[in-house]
């Protein structure tokens, strides 16, 4: 049975008989957890442009598609996904239309990090119950996100990286989510937890091995310990004709920091949510976001910081590139609860406009509570500036030459944020190639 977006009242209805049955767990938290995500979407609507929160996102090129579920993974080998290794990342879980690949991964243990645990989330459930309870579906709220109460609904297989207390993990773990099959939806789970006092890189990487139409419905939940440090990176590089919709929640303990650079390339239609909560004293976040789209592509990304505890620092900076007739959206609010006194927040967003018939649409907000805070907030959307395209072409460079390296210093300045080198040279020539143009 195909499932078919038609309306938002069928949405649920037409999935639920698509799907392959899940099996039940013995844990009884989780199984309710999963009966409650399937009792909220069902009560749940599609969002549509008459949603302030979704008045830029028109769903309706997902509705007129019909879907299959991902009942079955193709047998990929080590070559078909060779070129998305890292020499970095030792550590790799691998997800083929969100099924997990232990063939084509390497958990943490076979590389003798003691204590580290990567691996697939169906299968460590049972024995690390203790450890998951308190986090899987408490920061991605169901109640009323139709998108994560599916992912929620058919939660099974995921990326579990549990980081132990005290430890610092100096390789970076790499979860790739690879769709290959055309015409179907699949609901990649993530849930990062590092205990007080560790450290770690975690890269967060959505790929394609076709041009095909498809839909990934993702959710990833972090929580970081006292005095714990994340750093999450996020690539976003499905095909351009395929709808990614992405949820992300994180909490923040006492003196955590969270560090996070999303950069999006792909997709027909992406919508990304990033929601911060600096939940305890002294916690920091960092956000960084790039997106790079063309043609008709439209990428939408929303983000909340909600400083709720005093004394928290949080910094943000997100860019768009728009050409051809693209449109990006961004939304960020940074949230000052009542008594969270000086807090220290800073938001910048900034967009190029490369095309007459692009469009970029950012509502930067702040909603502030507290009395005692320096908070700023600004956006600009503009063209290259002529006066430096003047001076690059005053130095000998063509005017094509001198807009692409406009151009491309634009992205680059948020790619150059990523701590995985191999990954940052990758998609600084991506954004190259992308950005380029000859001349007319």
């Amino acid at each position: 049975m195909s499932m078919s977006l038609v309306n938002s009242n069928s949405y649920l209805e037409s999935l639920l008989r698509g799907q392959p049955r899940l099996p039940p767990s013995p844990l009884a938290w989780f199984n309710q957890l999963r009966a409650n995500a399937v009792d909220h979407a069902g009560r749940l609507k599609l969002p549509t442009t008459r949603d302030e929160e979704w008045r830029f996102t028109d769903l309706s090129p997902l509705v007129r598609q019909s879907f299959q579920p991902a009942l079955a993974a193709p047998a990929l080998q080590a070559a078909d996904v060779e070129r998305f290794s890292l020499a970095e990342a030792a550590i790799r879980l691998v997800f083929v239309d969100g099924k997990y690949m232990p063939q084509l991964s390497t958990p943490a243990e076979r590389l003798g990090n003691r204590g580290l645990i990567v691996t697939n989330l169906s299968s460590a459930i049972t024995a690390n119950a203790e450890a998951i309870e308190p986090h899987l579906g408490q920061y991605a709220r169901f109640e009323d996100n139709l998108f994560a109460a599916l992912n929620t609904a058919f939660l099974h297989d995921g990326a579990l990286v549990m980081v132990p207390r005290g430890a610092a993990i100096d390789t970076p773990v790499h979860v790739l989510l690879i769709a290959t099959q055309p015409e179907v939806a699949s609901h990649p789970r993530c849930l990062f937890i590092a205990e007080a006092g560790s450290e770690i890189t975690i890269l967060e990487d959505y790929v394609s091995l076709n041009d095909a139409i498809y839909v990934t419905n993702a959710v990833t939940e972090i929580a970081v310990g006292d005095n714990a440090q994340i750093s999450h990176i996020r690539v976003q590089r499905d095909s351009t004709e395929a709808f990614h919709i992405g949820n992300c929640a994180v909490s923040l303990g006492h003196a955590g920091r969270y560090r996070s650079v999303s950069v999006a390339l792909g997709a027909r239609i992406s919508r990304y949510d990033l929601n911060t909560v600096l939940d305890a004293e002294g916690a920091e976040c960092a956000i960084d976001g790039l997106a790079l789209i063309n043609g008709r592509q439209l990428a939408d990304t929303h983000s909340s910081i909600d400083h709720a505890k005093p004394n928290c620092t949080s910094r943000q900076l997100h860019k768009c590139i728009a050409d051809g007739s693209a449109h990006a959206v961004f939304n960020g609010k940074i949230m000052v609860r009542p008594g969270a006194q000086n807090t220290d927040s800073a938001q910048s967003s900034r967009n190029l406009l490369l095309n007459a018939k692009a469009r970029i649409d950012t509502k930067p907000q702040l909603e502030i509570f507290a009395d005692d805070v320096k908070c700023a907030h600004g956006a600009t959307v503009g063209q290259l500036d002529s006066e430096e395209l003047f001076y690059l072409k005053s130095r000998g460079l063509s005017g094509a030459a001198a807009r692409n390296l406009l151009t491309y210093a634009f992205g680059a300045e948020i790619i150059d944020r990523i701590p995985i080198a191999s990954l940052k040279y990758r998609l600084e020539r991506t954004v190259l190639e992308q950005t380029k143009k000859t001349e007319p």
